[in-house]
């Protein structure tokens, strides 16, 4: 894992390997084997930040997500130099030619994390930060662009992620997806002593402790 740029300064970093090649690709050949067969249908309702709906699985709803996240945790606490909690993560299939407007995301989203799990063409497709944060100008959300906000651009390999405060910097992809598809992994924790601590573990709380009962063995002869 190879960090660039300052995330507790800028509240942004690009992590070069964030999962190696090979782990990417094997989390994608777990996921099309799950999913029904034939081509994807993409749901009927539309989100808000994207021009027509894609493909997307909630790692609630996928236990090898999940364990994705919280295997993940320790890594993101290097990135943001602070400890954290998870709260939920979800997969997303975007189509050629598709955009993602610029957005800030909700409270579970204090930490967050795009990860770039494999392209059909293998043609990075550059995910754009503001600059400024909450304070900066023109941070009306679900825009078609930044205004004049300042924007970096930051292209990924498959395998490598973006780390950003999900909640005061927007983000998006503005610029049109050149792959047939592409998919990705987005994760999100917050800082269990800040003011999103009520979203760990998407709203659930820290998991109580577990206990196990054992039957009795059977007599050995």
């Amino acid at each position: 894992m190879e960090i660039e740029g300052d995330y507790r300064r800028d509240g942004y970093a690009l992590v070069r390997e964030m999962v190696p090649r090979g782990v990417a690709r094997a989390l994608m050949a777990r996921l099309k084997a799950d999913i029904p067969k034939g081509p994807i249908t993409p749901p009927s309702e539309k989100i808000e930040i994207l021009k027509r709906p894609a493909f997307d699985i909630y790692g609630n709803a996928y236990p090898p997500m999940q364990a994705f996240l919280w295997a993940l945790t320790p890594a993101m606490e290097i990135v943001t130099g602070q400890r954290l909690v998870p709260t939920y993560d979800y997969f997303r299939i975007y189509r050629e030619g598709d955009i993602c407007r610029v957005h800030r995301d909700r409270p579970a989203c204090e930490h967050s994390l795009s990860l770039t799990l494999d392209y059909s063409d293998d043609v990075p497709w550059a995910l754009e930060i503001g600059a400024s944060g909450m304070d900066g100008p023109d941070n009306n959300n679900n825009a078609d662009d930044f205004g004049t906000e300042q924007s970096l651009t930051m292209a990924m390999k498959v395998g490598d992620a973006v780390a950003y405060r999900g909640v005061t910097h927007r983000h998006g992809r503005t610029q049109p997806n050149p792959n047939a598809w592409s998919a990705h992994l987005f994760l999100h924790w917050v800082d269990p002593d800040g003011p999103f601590a009520n979203q760990a573990f998407d709203g659930a709380g820290e998991p109580k402790p577990v206990n196990f009962t054992f039957a009795e063995s059977a007599a050995i002869a």
